[in-house]
């Protein structure tokens, strides 16, 4: 299993019929990459919505696809440059669909005035990658040795026989 570090991924297309199903493999293929198969069904589903609602509806065919995964979240960001298709109105039903697939889902304008359309897939909790212990750094104390780090014939042999310390003490 790799190791879980943050991941990014850029893509320009021009949006067709045709290249659906090639930009669907190969945002696959990099979620495989990233040991992200359990993601791989739900994010391809909604790409798929997503590019072809811009085929149908945009002037603009152009869009980036842009993807990050930070350990706990995987998000799937759309950008065009499309001022005639409105999320509102155009894009309802793919935003419904969007909407009862991922555990998050917005839209917002960039700075240039372009618009992007993104959604969110959580990591579930028995998908997790476990995490891996940091060794604490030394101390002045690391020569003491805990009790529970001795073997247990050392701690017998330390203590007084039962017997004998009862007729000892008597």
């Amino acid at each position: 299993m790799k190791t879980a570090v943050p991941c990014y991924y850029h893509l320009d297309v021009e949006v067709s019929p045709e290249r659906v199903g090639q930009v669907s493999r190969i945002l696959a293929a990099h979620l495989r990459h990233w040991d992200l198969d359990n993601l791989v069904d739900p994010v391809c589903r909604g790409a798929e919505l997503l590019l072809r609602a811009i085929d149908a509806h945009a002037t603009d065919k152009h869009t980036s696809i842009e993807m990050w995964w930070n350990r706990q979240h995987l998000i799937t960001a759309f950008g065009d440059d499309d001022p005639d298709l409105r999320p509102d109105q155009d894009l309802r039903a793919c935003l419904a669909d969007i909407a009862a697939m991922s555990d998050g889902w917005g839209c917002c304008a960039s700075d240039t005035g372009s618009k992007i359309i993104w959604f969110s897939q959580r990591a579930r909790a028995g998908e997790r990658v476990p995490l891996v212990p940091v060794a604490p750094a030394p101390t002045l104390r690391t020569d003491l040795k805990v009790p529970r780090e001795e073997p247990v014939a050392v701690l017998a042999a330390r203590a007084p026989a039962g017997d004998d310390a009862l007729e000892g003490s008597r």
